[in-house]
């Protein structure tokens, strides 16, 4: 596929930013992401509306009971997305649900939230470092037939030791040298997360709140090639 390997944000406020940005980072970039907002606001309808020509990654983080789960990828999967997010924490039968309910789409488990630090795990009940849960996360996961996987960039190479090559590995968290955080707890560079053993970077703020987004993107993109 063409386009650098990155997954761009398209946290808009609405349906006619969205399609800018979709429109402008395109030519640089593999895959555009579609959230819980803007897909709350917009609608399902959203998902082509953005499309441009990349691949969809449906981030919505479902986490219910199997049943329900699988009710709902069923739903979205008719959408047509490459990759639809489910929480790994539901546990393996939901994720094994989601598989099976959606067979043409890449069921990507999402691991520890990158705005959750140790503390916040502590506070929440879920045992060990971030780095811990993050491992005994992803081998569930994939245990149970998910494709991919969501983990920051500081727990990557970790993870892809955990869990082979055969694992498509995603990292948000990811902000240019010098970039604002923001609310990401666990962050690293575009080149460190592909050093350690990423395969797509999820790309917001830094290139869609940029006076250019496209021109943003570009710059983005060629620092990797």
């Amino acid at each position: 596929m063409t386009g650098a390997p990155l997954a761009i944000a398209l946290d808009a406020p609405d349906v006619a930013t969205a399609e800018r940005w979709a429109v402008a980072v395109a030519p640089h970039v593999q895959v555009l992401k579609v959230g819980l907002e803007l897909f709350a606001t917009a609608g399902p309808d959203v998902v082509e509306r953005v499309r441009t020509g990349r691949d969809v990654f449906l981030d919505l983080k479902l986490h219910d009971i199997p049943n329900t789960v699988a009710g709902a990828a069923r739903a979205v999967a008719r959408l047509r997305p490459r990759y639809l997010t489910v929480h790994a924490s539901g546990g393996a039968d939901m994720v094994r649900a989601a598989v099976e309910a959606a067979p043409d789409v890449t069921i990507t488990a999402v691991t520890v939230l990158t705005s959750l630090s140790a503390a916040d795990l502590d506070a929440v009940g879920l045992a060990g470092p971030p780095r811990d849960a993050v491992r005994r996360l992803a081998a569930l996961a994939v245990g149970a037939g998910a494709g991919a996987l969501v983990c920051s960039p500081q727990e990557v190479a970790a993870v892809r030791a955990e869990v082979g090559l055969g694992t498509v590995l995603i990292t948000p968290g990811v902000r240019p040298a010098g970039a604002d955080a923001g609310d990401q707890a666990r962050v690293a560079t575009p080149q460190q997360a592909l050093a350690d053993g990423a395969d797509l970077l999820v790309v917001g703020r830094p290139v869609t709140g940029a006076p250019d987004p496209g021109a943003a993107a570009a710059a983005l993109a060629a620092s990797l090639a």
